[in-house]
């Protein structure tokens, strides 16, 4: 009968342990969003010591349409020795062109959009 009451005692503990995970997990859920909203509102980044990368911003998002990593039209124009000025550019990225290139503006900083512009600025044959 010692035994019941063990294998008892252990489900009682399982039920509660299980009761209490959630709710410590929904706290320190609340606490990484309410100090990730702190981060932003300070114009901080959750990953800010990481360095951006405009090649590999341009290869994730641009290079769909932009062949050759610019180098090439494809869907889109070649990027490569474009003549269009860099507040071009920045505008296109930003808020894209209907029917032709979405708006990054939402997904990107203007940090990453200028780290874009620069990897197209560098873009040899």
């Amino acid at each position: 009968m010692s035994g019941v009451r063990v294998l008892a005692a252990a489900g009682v503990w399982v039920i509660a342990c299980a009761a209490l995970v959630p709710a410590h997990a929904d706290e320190a859920a609340n606490s990484s969003t309410e100090a990730a909203g702190q981060d932003q509102a300070a114009g901080g980044d959750n990953h800010a010591d990481a360095p951006i990368n405009g090649q590999q911003l341009f290869a994730g998002t641009c290079g769909f349409c932009h062949e050759n990593g610019g180098r090439k039209a494809g869907r889109g124009p070649q990027l490569m020795n474009t003549k269009r000025s860099d507040e071009f550019i920045i505008h296109r990225i930003t808020d894209g062109k209907p029917g032709k290139m979405p708006a990054f503006g939402r997904i990107y900083s203007q940090e990453q959009i200028r780290q874009i512009l620069a990897y197209i600025r560098s873009l040899k044959p």
